[in-house]
């Protein structure tokens, strides 16, 4: 397994990403999407989710693939952010159809940024044209750190953000993950600059700094937000060919990656989420060796997009909690 050649979700052939955000807000969205349908599926783990559409990316339900998904912040306001896109799409002729009609099917989780210090004193709710700019700007190059619904994103102790990572497999199949990280737990060991998902890291992807010396196990960390205040949200995806099923158990798996690089991880406070897609391109060889192997690098790009999302966090006026680089570097 080997990064991908951008180390983003993007690495997925036939996905791309694309960000809004308003600075005044403090707040944005970040939708990904592709030239067609994909299969998708879900897991949620925390205490505390914000979503849209998740009740039909179970197996059983009728329609089986969707036309993006959504991550925002802006709490309950922002899955507004998915009408924008389905606005958007439909107007591409996009959609589950149906008659004469089409019905975008967009999926969303959101993550809590209103009391970031961003004016949330909106008349009209700006989550719709959010959305609808986000999907305008997609692109194979997406930006990380403080963007779309990373962008005012705050952790226990630093700055959140948006990151990303992919990976290469033996089998041929390509592996990448996207997310949005707001939660109650630290992504760094103490008060070191050291990052949990150390042990997973690509290339010095987010500093090569290695793991921490030592760290206190007997530790109980104390909740630093208030009740849904938290929440990282996420997608992993793949160009393997996944039922809807599979892709759950994906999503599943990846989950094992929100563990190893915040702690704590899926609490009652959290809304901690993960989608998983399949573009369908590449079958599966063995559908049990391949699942399996598909699911640990699910897990392991998601610990990596974790840390790289803290890593890549930005400065700004306003801040109410230290970006990485301005606490742990020089310069």
């Amino acid at each position: 397994m080997t990064p991908g050649a951008r180390n983003l979700i993007t690495d997925v052939p036939g996905l791309v990403v694309g960000h809004a955000q308003d600075a005044r807000l403090r707040s944005g969205v970040t939708v990904l999407t592709a030239d067609r349908p994909f299969t998708a599926g879900v897991s949620v783990m925390g205490g505390a989710p914000g979503t849209r559409e998740t009740d039909l990316l179970s197996p059983d339900r009728l329609v089986q693939q969707v036309d993006a998904l959504v991550l925002a912040g802006g709490s309950a306001f922002g899955l507004d952010a998915c009408s924008g896109v389905a606005d958007a799409l439909r107007a591409m002729g996009r959609g589950f159809a149906v008659g004469d009609q089409r019905v975008p099917i967009v999926p969303g989780a959101i993550l809590f940024d209103l009391l970031n210090g961003g004016d949330k004193g909106w008349d009209r709710n700006p989550y719709h044209a959010l959305g609808r700019a986000a999907l305008d700007a997609r692109t194979v190059t997406p930006a990380l750190g403080s963007v779309g619904a990373g962008f005012g994103a705050m952790t226990g102790t630093l700055k959140g953000g948006v990151g990303s990572a992919s990976a290469a497999l033996a089998s041929g199949h390509r592996v990448g993950a996207l997310v949005a990280v707001n939660a109650l737990g630290t992504a760094t060991v103490g008060d070191s600059p050291h990052f949990w998902a150390a042990p997973w890291e690509m290339a010095a992807e987010f500093g090569g700094l290695g793991p921490a010396a030592r760290h206190d196990p007997g530790h109980e960390p104390p909740p630093t937000k208030r009740m849904g205040e938290a929440t990282t949200i996420a997608i992993v995806a793949t160009d393997a060919a996944l039922t809807q099923a599979e892709c759950q158990r994906l999503a599943t798996a990846a989950q094992d990656g929100m563990a190893r690089a915040l702690v704590p991880s899926h609490t009652l406070l959290d809304g901690d989420l993960v989608f998983a897609a399949s573009t369908g391109a590449r079958p599966l060889t063995d559908p049990v060796a391949d699942a399996f192997t598909l699911g640990h690098a699910a897990a392991c790009c998601l610990a990596r997009a974790i840390a790289r999302a803290v890593y890549l966090a930005e400065p700004m006026p306003g801040d109410r909690q230290p970006a990485w680089r301005a606490r742990f570097t020089t310069g």
